[in-house]
């Protein structure tokens, strides 16, 4: 069973396409790690949906990378954007980052991305993706899909 986004997006693409709209929305979002300690450490992050993959870039020695590199486990939340609106509703992924070594496939990256020099970069292999948002003003709606499973969906009042 594969866990990339291409693998996603072919079991949900309705919900892929709204995922990728949000993070599609503004440029910046936030990143969950662990770290050395456990206790989880959140930064900024610039993602892209590229090739069937989500991609994380960062700038070399970050914290954020090094917690990657010790712990694989992230969360990462789209930007909510301005005010309490949530345009489009709140969407997480959660998963293990794989760094990415290959000198030609960071090649391909950074030829569309143009990232500053050097990089570090990891690939997504998803664990859960959320999205939850309002609907009729008087449910919550949560949509919860992971790997191999159908997708839930999960409606509150």
């Amino acid at each position: 069973m594969t866990n990339s986004w291409a693998a996603f997006t072919a079991a949900e693409p309705d919900l892929a396409k709204l995922v990728e709209e949000r993070f599609g929305a503004y440029t910046h979002h936030v990143l969950a790690t662990l770290r050395r300690d456990g206790s989880p450490r959140t930064t900024g992050l610039e993602t892209r949906f590229l090739h069937g993959e989500l991609w994380l870039g960062m700038m070399p020695g970050s914290l954020k990378a090094l917690d990657l590199r010790r712990d694989p486990r992230f969360a990462l939340q789209a930007n909510p954007g301005d005010g309490t609106g949530m345009g489009g509703g709140d969407v997480r992924i959660s998963g293990r980052a794989v760094e990415v070594h290959d000198p030609a496939e960071k090649a391909r990256y950074g030829e569309e991305v143009e990232p500053p020099e050097p990089f570090h970069l990891f690939r997504a292999e998803l664990t859960e993706v959320v999205r939850t948002c309002v609907e009729d003003d008087k449910y919550l709606v949560l949509q919860v899909w992971k790997p191999g499973e159908p997708l839930c969906l999960i409606k509150r009042t």
